[in-house]
């Protein structure tokens, strides 16, 4: 059991699991806005052995080096690798802190999101439609980049629909195979694809000037990761041909002063934040607190 446990900001609970944290520490402490630097964020840890955290926030080695308490850390996020994590995971490992994260919580929403805006753009529903007619999912080429979780669902889901699907992926995988889907060095699938989706890890950039000339023109590409998939300068050039970006968020799209080019389509808000999402972060998080405790 923890002696005080420590959420620096919101961090996406249901009310039933924040009334459970109280289970796990004696003292349980939830801040409900997000700190304005390392100062504010070491201020709230104080002395607590337990620190939970989303991915609006970052713990970072001067914040650990002031916070000589800390035993576990909770990422209330996804967590995929200690390079694109939001906690200095090496650090903390040196220091024998225990970090956890979670994964694959809000997908569903996401996949919902890119079906509904991909059938809208090609149909034309409150818009022009994408070609000179409306068109169906049906025989579309389909590229996606990053075939983990998110860009699996991504991919069943537009097979159902009857799309040709090909991914690039650090390696090729059997049951991606076994379902028909292609493997394609990125800048072959960029060629070939009408329609692209960047599934990565938040900091993964893979997509730079020769890759957008691979992607060339008359093309649609969503990003559904954290953080921009591209370098600014070569998408910004890419964006002024007869192509279409779509991101749900400001942080996938990389700032708000792309949100109002013409050839951007933005919502603003994370897909994946759904009513059944926060059912199975608040789930994951406390398996992981019990985990450690036990």
């Amino acid at each position: 059991m923890f002696r005080k446990l420590v959420a620096i900001e919101p961090v996406s609970l249901i009310p039933s699991a924040e009334k459970e944290l109280h289970s796990y520490a004696d003292e349980v402490v939830m801040y409900p806005d997000i700190p304005a630097g390392d100062e504010e964020i070491i201020a709230r840890i104080g002395d607590a052995d337990a620190v939970l955290l989303s991915y609006t926030s970052r713990i970072n080695r001067a914040v650990l080096e002031k916070c000589t308490d800390i035993k576990y850390i909770g990422m209330c996020c996804s967590l995929y690798s200690p390079e694109s994590a939001n906690v200095d995971i090496r650090y903390a490992n040196e220091r024998g802190i225990i970090v956890t994260g979670i994964r694959d919580y809000g997908d569903e929403g996401v996949v919902e999101y890119v079906v509904s805006e991909l059938v809208r753009c090609l149909h034309g529903f409150g818009q022009e439609p994408w070609e000179d007619m409306p068109r169906e999912i049906t025989g579309l080429k389909v590229g996606v980049v990053g075939l983990g979780k998110s860009g699996g669902m991504i991919a069943d889901a537009l097979k159902f629909f009857g799309a040709e699907i090909a991914y690039f992926a650090r390696n090729e995988k059997k049951e991606a195979a076994a379902k028909g889907y292609r493997f394609l060095p990125l800048n072959e699938l960029l060629a070939q694809s009408e329609v692209v989706f960047c599934c990565l890890n938040k900091n993964t950039v893979l997509l730079h000037e020769a890759e957008f000339g691979q992607l060339g023109n008359k093309k649609i590409l969503f990003n559904t990761g954290l953080s921009p998939a591209w370098d600014e300068p070569a998408f910004v050039k890419w964006l002024e041909g007869d192509n279409l970006c779509f991101c749900d968020t400001v942080g996938a799209l990389g700032g708000e002063q792309l949100l109002n080019h013409p050839h951007v389509r933005c919502m603003q808000v994370s897909t994946g934040r759904t009513r059944q999402a926060f059912d199975r972060l608040s789930e994951k998080v406390l398996a992981n607190i019990k985990e450690y405790i036990q």
